[in-house]
């Protein structure tokens, strides 16, 4: 016979409490009207998996929670029963230097890894938007900034993988192999998976120096017919880390800006200024928008093939004219054809459902795709967050594979799940 369910989680030695309604106000984007019954922060991988033990036993719907930053990101989950924290998962557990590896916790902030491997004079070459994302919580929603023209996104940083299943084994891939799963990379499966397989609690990246010296281009333009190529800009001689661009109305200027590191940094974003604009100025800081979202209330994120980013552009003014000159800001890596767009909050859901059908139908030539990250209540009741999705029947085979109960999340991605695509130029 069982133990009692608090027994049991008592005895996995993770910190166990009770969700208070402070607990249920803080998640509420992330949760919607759901207010789980326990809260459980474990410290290590072995109190993870007996959590993860006691809650198959018991029939619990389980989240898990990195920073909290992105928690609110697609749609939120049926179930919530308990709610699995990261927070003291916090350690780097080790920096080769001499190698460039570090292996770490999930749960450590980005900004305190910065700060460790900083005195080392490395990173890890992910720039991440939101202050307090932590490592798994970043790979989990497969964010990557302005450098994944450079680097690549997490996935292509990732050496190797810990993580906890619905039942509570422990599985690992990559570097330092324990236990794997056999036939899956799961660096490749829990990227972007919102926690829909499992609990990411450890990962082995690839580090990079820092650079000795960094300089920026930025021009702005009047519109997109007089916007340079972009494509042609990436991959030129010059050799930029990442082009960005940014437009704060509609059918308004863009302002286009590209990174340069290393050596001769300076001297190569002048060589760049040349591609770009008359009006192009270099200098040793970003522009003030640089590698941050454009919005979080509303939040839509569009990607296509990098050939196709100049059209794909002119098809968000296309179908925010077609929704009523919807107000729309866009931002992102051009080169890489992954842009976000902010709707104003108090968008009307018809007019945003209007926006988001005319957007797919026109991204749909171009092979692209747009979801729906977050979006005020009223809205989200009423949009697709994920829109059409290719490989239904293979996602649902792994979901059944590593969730047969379907208690990780449930509800959180359609069988197709989002796009973790838009890595690194080849």
């Amino acid at each position: 016979m069982p133990l009692p369910l608090d027994e049991t989680l008592a005895a996995s030695g993770a910190t166990i409490r009770a969700a208070t309604a402070d607990d249920a106000a803080t998640r509420a984007p992330g949760l919607g009207r759901l207010t789980p019954r326990w809260i459980a922060l474990p410290e290590s991988t072995g109190q993870a998996a007996a959590v993860m033990r006691a809650a198959a036993e018991h029939g619990l719907a389980v989240v898990a929670e990195g920073g909290g930053t992105k928690l609110g990101w697609g749609p939120p989950p049926e179930r919530c029963d308990l709610l699995l924290s990261t927070g003291r998962m916090n350690r780097v557990l080790e920096h080769a230097a001499g190698d460039l590896v570090a292996r770490v916790q999930a749960g450590v902030r980005t900004q305190d890894l910065a700060a460790v491997l900083a005195a080392s004079g490395q990173e890890l070459a992910l720039d991440v938007p939101l202050e307090g994302a932590t490592v798994g919580g970043t790979l989990a929603t497969a964010t990557a900034g302005p450098r994944r023209l450079r680097y690549g996104t997490g996935r292509d940083l990732l050496i190797g993988i810990t993580v906890v299943l619905a039942d509570g084994t422990v599985a690992r891939s990559g570097g330092k192999v324990v236990k794997n799963v056999a036939g899956y990379d799961l660096g490749k499966l829990f990227t972007g998976s919102l926690g829909t397989l499992g609990v990411i609690t450890e990962a082995t990246v690839r580090l990079h120096p820092l650079p000795a010296a960094r300089a920026w281009i930025t021009a702005t333009v009047p519109g997109l017919d007089r916007l340079p190529d972009l494509a042609a800009l990436a991959g030129s001689q010059t050799e930029p880390s990442a082009v960005e661009v940014d437009r704060p109305t509609t059918d308004g200027p863009l302002t286009v800006a590209a990174l340069f590191e290393g050596v001769a940094a300076g001297e190569r974003a002048k060589a760049a200024a040349e591609l770009l604009d008359a009006t192009a100025v270099t200098g040793p800081e970003p522009p003030a928008w640089w590698g941050r979202l454009p919005g979080e209330e509303f939040l839509l994120e569009m990607r296509v093939r990098p050939s196709a980013a100049v059209p794909a552009l002119a098809a968000v003014a296309g179908a925010a004219r077609e929704a009523g000159d919807l107000p729309v800001r866009l931002r992102g890596s051009a080169a890489s054809a992954v842009v976000h767009l902010a709707l104003p909050a108090d968008a009307s859901p018809a007019r945003a459902l209007t926006f988001v059908s005319a957007l797919r139908s026109d991204l749909a030539a171009h092979g692209g795709r747009l979801v729906v990250w977050t979006a005020p209540a009223d809205a989200a009741g009423l949009l697709d967050r994920w829109g059409p999705a290719g490989a239904a029947t293979l996602m649902r085979r792994v979901k059944e594979r590593f969730d047969p109960e379907g208690r990780l999340s449930p509800g959180r991605l359609p069988a197709g799940g989002p796009p973790s695509g838009g890595g690194k130029r080849a």
